[in-house]
């Protein structure tokens, strides 16, 4: 029986009879690669969220940068919300 290609570029066959994906004699190493880049690129996006340590394409010394882009976002949000909160019950008062 055959093989079914599954990426040909990486040499990739599935076996269909027992289920298993395997190299038709190449190598894992540049999926291996992709993986290891894709993991990096995921840890900087949950690294991302907690607003600590560098990112990848970050220039050095901007360790907290994103901590204080945060807090100055979270300051204008709370002063407009806050003024539209205090507008809407000064026009109750008023009227």
């Amino acid at each position: 029986m055959g093989y079914v290609l599954v990426l040909p570029e990486f040499g990739l066959v599935a076996d269909p009879v027992l289920g298993l994906v395997t190299t038709a004699g190449e190598s894992y190493q540049p999926i291996i690669d992709k993986v290891a880049e894709l993991e990096k690129i995921g840890e900087d996006l949950v690294n991302m969220l907690s607003g600590e340590g560098s990112l990848l394409n970050s220039y050095p010394g901007r360790e907290k940068s994103l901590v204080y882009a945060g807090g100055v976002t979270a300051f204008w949000y709370g002063l407009i919300i806050g003024l539209l909160v205090a507008g809407f019950i000064a026009f109750q008062y008023l009227r």
